[in-house]
């Protein structure tokens, strides 16, 4: 079993910046692929970001590249989200996920964190 824990939501202003951070702890930790998903009001639940096991390698959907950095802490058992130059369209419940592949992780985790929302005010 495997428990997932989201931190740092907020409102903030177009072009802000905030952390997500999740911290993972169960069975099988150290093998978990990590990464974010999002869902908006009144839309499906999309996937954000992932980060390998080391966080060596990385993926991100195109709408948040070079926006998002997920980075992951294998020491402290948690994947964060830094989020730059935010906008209204990043407004969503984001939550964080795991799963034994980098593909499952995109498509379908296995675990999910209860989300914390995020807002940005135009």
């Amino acid at each position: 079993q495997v428990q997932l824990v989201e931190s740092g939501g907020g409102l903030v202003q177009a072009g802000d910046s905030l952390t997500l951070s999740c911290a993972l702890s169960g069975r099988t930790v150290i093998s978990q692929v990590m990464g974010w998903h999002r869902q908006a009001p009144g839309k499906e639940r999309e996937f954000v970001a992932v980060a390998s096991w080391n966080g060596g390698i990385t993926n991100y959907t195109d709408s948040v590249k070079g926006r998002f950095t997920i980075s992951r802490d294998t020491a402290k058992n948690t994947v964060s989200l830094q989020m730059n130059s935010l906008k209204p369209e990043d407004t969503a419940v984001y939550y964080c996920a795991a799963a034994s592949t980098m593909r499952g992780l995109m498509t379908k985790p296995t675990s999910w964190g209860r989300g914390t929302q995020v807002t940005v005010a135009s």
